[in-house]
């Protein structure tokens, strides 16, 4: 159970094969799971990997946290261990300084947000809004910025800014 990671912002296309081999570089994979909506058979985009020693688990986090898989970067970090599940505050910058975007391309992701946003302060968090069901992009999302002065710079100078030919809405 120690051993265990949690790999999230999985490509829907990575199933448990494709992720124990991308694992067995840091170590000895016991078990690989990619776990799956139940009605649709959808991987929900994260999974776990046991590895056969707490040192192993450590070298998988190193090597594969913020590692990038067709496009995604992988947030690989310890496992919660059952039951565990800590209570966190609330963040306080959340609503602050958070911007609805609208009227996203379908193939952008979350990465594309922050590359497009950064350009114009600190992002704190950028969210493309996926459907539960299809696990396809909604065509929307939200992006939080550092300060109120980044936030109002970011929709300035990009509402209206295309991306893929579409108008974006701030």
């Amino acid at each position: 159970e120690e051993a265990k990671v949690y790999v999230g912002n999985l490509p829907y296309d990575v199933d448990s094969e494709r992720l124990a081999q991308l694992f067995d570089q840091a170590g000895v994979v016991e078990v690989a799971e990619v776990i799956y909506n139940r009605e649709s058979g959808q991987s929900r985009g994260f999974g776990f990997v046991t590895m056969s020693t707490i040192e192993e688990a450590d070298k998988a986090i190193e090597t594969f946290n913020r590692y990038d898989i067709s496009g995604r970067l992988l947030n690989v970090n310890r496992a919660a261990q059952r039951g565990s599940r800590v209570e966190r505050p609330p963040r306080q910058f959340a609503s602050s300084f958070r911007a609805y975007v609208g009227n996203l391309p379908w193939q952008a992701e979350d990465s594309r947000l922050v590359q497009l946003f950064s350009e114009h302060g600190e992002v704190v968090n950028a969210t493309v809004v996926y459907d539960r069901e299809t696990g396809r992009s909604r065509g929307f999302g939200f992006v939080t910025m550092a300060s109120k002065e980044d936030l109002d710079s970011a929709i300035s100078a990009l509402d209206g800014q295309e991306m893929d030919g579409r108008p974006l809405r701030v």
